[in-house]
């Protein structure tokens, strides 16, 4: 089910968000130096089972991309996606690899 409002960077809250039904979804970033830091992911239960954290992960995965950022992965569910699209593995910072 495709996302009915769009991803966006609330920069003022550091996160990645779309709204569902009222309530949003979001992945949560802080910037440490040079890498940005994804730390949790959180989809309310009304919008669970529908890949929107896959859908917020490929956006912030992109972001950084874009914006040629070094990442540091602190979401398990992040770093699990990134197993699964290794094409992502090279954004990561290996100096802070965990």
């Amino acid at each position: 089910m495709p996302l009915q409002t769009p991803i966006t960077n609330n920069i003022k809250q550091s996160r990645f968000e779309t709204q569902i039904d009222g309530e949003f979804a979001y992945v949560d970033y802080r910037f440490y130096k040079d890498d940005i830091a994804l730390m949790h992911t959180f989809v309310p239960e009304i919008g669970r089972g529908k890949g929107i954290s896959s859908t917020l992960a490929k956006f912030a995965l992109e972001y950084v991309k874009e914006q040629n950022l070094k990442l540091m992965v602190y979401c398990p569910f992040i770093a699990k996606y990134i197993k699964l699209h290794p094409e992502y593995e090279s954004l990561i910072d290996k100096q802070y690899r965990r």
